[in-house]
């Protein structure tokens, strides 16, 4: 792709549009991760319903408001919940920093029990602060588990609200600053070295984790009173009910690479990010921990 005013150009590789080059690439342990794990969060592939029932409670949006909008996934990963919105008659800009935007594309090209008034995806990949959008070009703006692994995670919140039509809507999921995170001691100290580490040993690693630590977390969510100690092992522990143990144990596998890998984790104070969209002009702002809302 030629800019037509500049005269940059892009490569279209795999049939996705690349606009960044692997020198400002500081996720691409993401871009493994996704590329292996592709399908483990994508309901109507993986046989559960966690990502939809995820999705609505989180962004309280309705599906009747969705279908047909334009909405930017900001930091897709493997499609989870660009799948998601695409089902429920969205089309959808998905992107990513790193090659996670390969494995979201295969997702979303899968045919496997897709709804019939699927909306159209496109695929691109891109960093946050730089996307080659014009500004308010979305109905709404999704980005969920990504703000606290970006070096600068305020100016990607600015950032993002510029691409944000009149009306439009706006949904920020991240890590909360908390008093348990940082009694997190193990998980801490481990990552003063894991996310420098290649992506083989990194996984080797996880994998050992939770051959070792797997079956306490198990038991540990099932017994309530040790259940909120489960935070604290070195691994990170997924047990959703109805959901057979060898998917949990992938899921368990998955969600500690994820804890290791990004270079960056630099968890956000829900209320300060609320002033920040309070700030820049969004109306209807509301947060709780770990997320935040508004309306441009």
């Amino acid at each position: 792709m030629v800019c037509g005013g500049c005269g940059l150009e892009f490569p279209v590789i795999r049939h996705i549009p690349r606009f960044t080059g692997t020198r400002e690439n500081y996720a691409e342990n993401f871009g493994r991760q996704w590329r292996m794990f592709r399908t483990v969060q994508i309901d109507r592939l993986a046989g559960h319903r966690l990502s939809e029932s995820r999705f609505f409670a989180d962004t309280g949006w309705d599906r009747d408001w969705m279908r047909g909008k334009l909405i930017l996934d900001a930091g897709c990963g493997a499609g989870r919940f660009t799948d998601v919105m695409a089902e429920n008659g969205a089309d959808v800009v998905a992107c990513d920093l790193s090659s996670a935007v390969d494995a979201c594309r295969e997702t979303v090209l899968d045919p496997n029990n897709a709804a019939e008034k699927r909306g159209d995806v496109t695929v691109i990949q891109a960093n946050l602060l730089s996307l080659p959008f014009e500004a308010q070009s979305f109905d709404a703006i999704h980005c969920a588990g990504v703000i606290q692994h970006t070096p600068d995670p305020e100016e990607v919140m600015r950032i993002l609200i510029r691409y944000l039509k009149p009306g439009g809507r706006l949904f920020y999921n991240f890590y909360e600053e908390s008093t348990a995170s940082d009694w997190q001691l193990i998980k801490r100290l481990l990552r003063l070295w894991t996310p420098s580490w290649p992506y083989p040993r990194l996984y080797a690693f996880s994998q050992v984790l939770c051959a070792i630590f797997f079956l306490p977390s198990l038991v540990m969510s099932k017994i309530p009173v040790l259940r909120a100690f489960n935070r604290f092992l070195p691994v990170c522990s997924v047990h959703p009910p109805g959901i057979p143990l060898r998917q949990q144990y992938v899921m368990t596998l998955l969600d500690t690479i994820d804890w290791y890998g990004p270079v960056y984790e630099i968890r956000q104070d829900h209320r300060k990010v609320a002033n920040l969209l309070r700030d820049e002009g969004l109306n209807d702002v509301h947060s709780d921990p770990g997320r935040a809302w508004g309306i441009r």
